[in-house]
């Protein structure tokens, strides 16, 4: 074989990170290097891969016909690499994980040191989305969910439940008052989501006995920007617990009409395709993290 394993991986990395330089920095290598090995490639192939733009680079028609191959190519040593370390069972490789913004912050990243001790063959990668993402094209091993899910394909692990809770700073409340009603609200600055709209219902009773809905005054799309806003003394949100139990814990942000508050709980979940080939690697780290969430104040 003429190519090499090296310039394959050097290869997807260009077309994955969209640019020699962010191959690099995944590859921990240089720019010059990573364009030298696909020099090289493209020599020994006798075909050009990619042509270049001052901004962008674009795959010929060679260029996708040997991605493909290559991919497969790296997929069947790193499914190789990982039957051998099962068999000793030390999970190792790479693994793709993700997971909304707070809850890689507030969660997954106190976890990391402790994991990476255990388990120092895995290399972990991690991600965040706000929105549920495609696993293949976002080439993701395991994603955590939070909420209900939606008939799926994916196989899916129960990981704990995490409680809402309508919260505010002291500062906010000092200036704005204490609702002591559900109809008090109306007279707060209500901040939320700008979708999906189902995380705007609240956990209190509205009309009809529905659980309220409420049209924000600041709408965002992440729950961590949510909760500076709320430190900030901006207004009052709806949160849940896995994100702000320290918040609580220390005072710098407090339970808003608690004695009202429905126990409503979000479900969260690690969903994965069934596959051999990283099923040590994700089993190792559901495990771990499934061991810190049952300890975890907020999940009992």
């Amino acid at each position: 074989m003429k190519t090499t394993l090296d310039e394959m991986q050097a290869f997807i990395a260009v077309i994955d990170g969209g640019s020699i330089t962010a191959a690099a920095e995944g590859l921990g290598q240089t720019p010059s290097g990573v364009s030298r090995t696909l020099a090289r490639l493209e020599e020994k192939l006798g075909t050009t891969l990619l042509t270049r733009t001052t901004r962008r680079l674009h795959l010929t028609e060679e260029g996708a016909a040997f991605l493909a191959q290559a991919r497969s190519i790296v997929a069947s040593v790193e499914a190789a690499e990982e039957q051998i370390a099962v068999r000793r069972e030390r999970p190792a490789g790479r693994l793709r994980v993700d997971a909304a913004m707070p809850f890689v912050l507030h969660v997954i990243a106190p976890l990391v040191a402790g994991y990476r001790a255990r388990y120092p063959e895995v290399a972990l990668e991690l991600n965040s989305s706000e929105r549920y993402i495609d696993l293949l094209e976002r080439r993701t091993d395991v994603a955590i969910r939070i909420g209900p899910l939606a008939d799926s394909t994916l196989h899916a692990r129960p990981l704990a439940r995490s409680r809402l809770r309508v919260l505010a700073s002291p500062a906010y409340l000092r200036q704005r008052g204490t609702p002591k009603s559900v109809a008090q609200l109306d007279e707060h600055a209500l901040l939320g989501f700008n979708e999906p709209d189902s995380l705007n219902h609240w956990p209190l009773r509205g009309a009809g006995d529905a659980r309220l809905h409420v049209r924000p005054v600041v709408a965002v799309s992440s729950g961590e920007t949510l909760r500076r806003l709320a430190l900030e003394g901006a207004g009052i949100v709806c949160l849940s617990d896995f994100m702000t139990q320290r918040d609580r814990d220390c005072g710098t942000l407090v339970e808003v009409l608690p004695k009202q508050t429905l126990d409503v709980r979000q479900p969260i979940h690690a969903v994965y395709y069934r596959n051999t080939a990283v099923s040590a690697r994700i089993s190792s780290f559901l495990d771990h993290l499934a061991q810190a969430l049952a300890e975890a104040p907020f999940a009992r």
